[in-house]
């Protein structure tokens, strides 16, 4: 690659993954994490397959707070988004800010753009706040009035539109009055944008932002080539050492997320799957990058005492799905020995699962998200199915290898080659 090109992609790439935007969005995704595990656990205890422990649960009463602890982590992570996303980026300019007190402004907006329901009970109308858009349908909705809550009063600050009191005054009444004024003009505005949406056909921002932008998106990154594309790229930052997953996951994350809640919605009810694609399948698949298998060919295979030590070191690790030592220790970066397994059989892997489940030999995940760390096998446990489990450790233990092979045995003469040059200079 001509090295001008080269230093211009990875210049663009570079500044993209450090742009405050996205790393807003990139850092509030993650920090969803726990919360996210903990509405996976709370739907497959709701749905626990075996009969006996559910009826258990159902038993002892405490079945339906595992619906209660879904609907308020999943089932609401919009919310939590909001604040998130509009806290991380206004801590990321340089304003004298509570960045939590601008997180809850944006939770404030939010719902000031969100229309309450009139439920009619008896002889009186109930007023309440419907779920449909603080869960999934309403993600992209809170990233947009995250970033431009936090940009909004960023601004307002820089040009000090605030109140300053007398010196004197406690410093928490005197942060109170400067607050006051952005908070007053966030709220107001968004009273004035939810009247003008509700104006238009769509009622509201969040069906606007779903129809618009979600819908669509989640057709195109739920697709089978565009995943299979979008992997194939990060494993492509990866190999000219960019964090491929830091870079791509603040884009595709809210999508493949989404669809994951959309699983869990229906496995939670009873229904089919309506998604392949998920956020937890290309972790069960993917999973620890595929380059256990590499490590098996070490030990198992290597000829050259470079490889054997590594892959000893490695191996262990490897099993839980760490795979630093083996990465930089190869190394995987810039190796074009390796390119080829590297960039593409995380992508060769998706495929295959692909048809498996098309042909419906494989179900697919329900959506539920697991722990990072988990040793091989147990990751895919929360997928739902034993067939998962089975798939995971056939992809690990024999198709990742068979895939590394070739590539791997070059790599491995060519150590042994040196080897000999080395002991024959002594």
């Amino acid at each position: 690659m001509d090295n001008k090109l080269f230093k211009s992609i990875m210049r663009s790439v570079t500044a993209f993954s450090n742009n405050k935007y996205v790393k807003a969005v990139s850092d509030s995704m993650m920090t969803l994490i726990g919360l996210m595990i903990l509405g996976s656990f709370a739907v497959i205890f709701q749905a626990f397959p075996v009969k006996f422990v559910s009826e258990f649960f159902a038993s002892i009463g405490i079945a339906p707070y595992f619906g209660i602890i879904y609907r308020l982590t999943i089932g609401s992570i919009a919310l939590y988004l909001v604040f998130l996303i509009a806290k991380n980026l206004v801590s990321k300019f340089d304003v004298d800010v509570d960045a939590s007190t601008v997180g809850l402004v944006a939770i404030m907006s939010f719902l000031i753009l969100t229309p309450l329901d009139l439920i009619a009970k008896e002889n009186s109308n109930i007023m309440a706040l419907p779920l449909t858009w603080l869960g999934t349908s309403g993600m992209f909705s809170a990233i947009i009035i995250g970033l431009s809550v936090a940009k909004l009063y960023a601004l307002m600050k820089e040009n000090n539109w605030s109140i300053k009191m007398p010196d004197g005054v406690p410093p928490m009444v005197s942060k109170s009055f400067e607050n006051l004024i952005p908070t007053v003009v966030i709220g107001v505005l968004s009273a004035v944008l939810a009247f003008l949406f509700n104006l238009t056909s769509f009622g509201n921002i969040h069906q606007i932002v779903y129809t618009v932008i979600q819908a669509p998106l989640n057709g195109l990154g739920g697709s089978m080539v565009a995943v299979v594309f979008i992997i194939a790229f990060q494993q492509l930052l990866w190999f000219f050492g960019i964090h491929g997953t830091n870079v791509i996951s603040p884009i595709v994350g809210p999508i493949w997320l989404s669809l994951a809640a959309e699983n869990l919605d229906a496995f939670q009810a009873g229904k089919e799957l309506p998604h392949i694609v998920t956020q937890p399948l290309i972790n069960i698949v993917c999973w620890g990058g595929s380059a256990l298998g590499l490590v098996l060919l070490m030990i198992f295979v290597g000829k050259s005492k470079r490889y054997k030590e590594l892959g000893k070191i490695a191996i262990m690790p490897a099993l839980f799905g760490v795979t630093e030592p083996v990465i930089f220790g190869t190394p995987l970066v810039l190796n074009f020995n390796f390119f080829v397994p590297f960039v593409f059989n995380n992508s060769i892997n998706l495929i295959l699962t692909f048809i498996l489940i098309k042909l419906g030999i494989l179900a697919p995940a329900i959506g539920a998200q697991a722990v990072f760390g988990l040793p091989l096998g147990f990751h895919a446990s929360i997928g739902g199915s034993m067939g998962l489990i089975i798939w995971q450790l056939i992809v690990q233990l024999i198709i990742s290898p068979i895939l590394w092979l070739p590539w791997f045995k070059h790599a491995d003469n060519l150590a042994v080659q040196e080897e000999n040059l080395i002991e024959g200079e002594k």
